[in-house]
């Protein structure tokens, strides 16, 4: 199944995050499907290809929960 979820990079207390398109099988940080954005906590800053995300949710991924708030999505359990 194919995720929508973060991954980390940055040094050691200065966070940056890539929005990805991964396998669900895959750890954290490893190989990906697609980039399809950047999120940086520090200054608050979420820049997101939102035609790549809509097209990959119609194909069945799923977003993360942090990756929805972002997106300004509601998240269903």
């Amino acid at each position: 199944m194919v995720v929508i979820r973060l991954t980390r990079k940055g040094r050691k207390k200065v966070p940056f995050y890539r929005i990805v398109a991964a396998d669900s099988r895959m750890p954290r940080d490893g190989r990906f499907l697609e980039n399809l954005g950047t999120y940086d906590p520090i200054k608050k800053e979420v820049k997101m290809n939102l035609e790549r995300i809509e097209h990959w949710v119609k194909v069945g991924a799923k977003m993360s929960d942090t990756v929805a708030k972002l997106h300004g999505k509601e998240v269903a359990k």
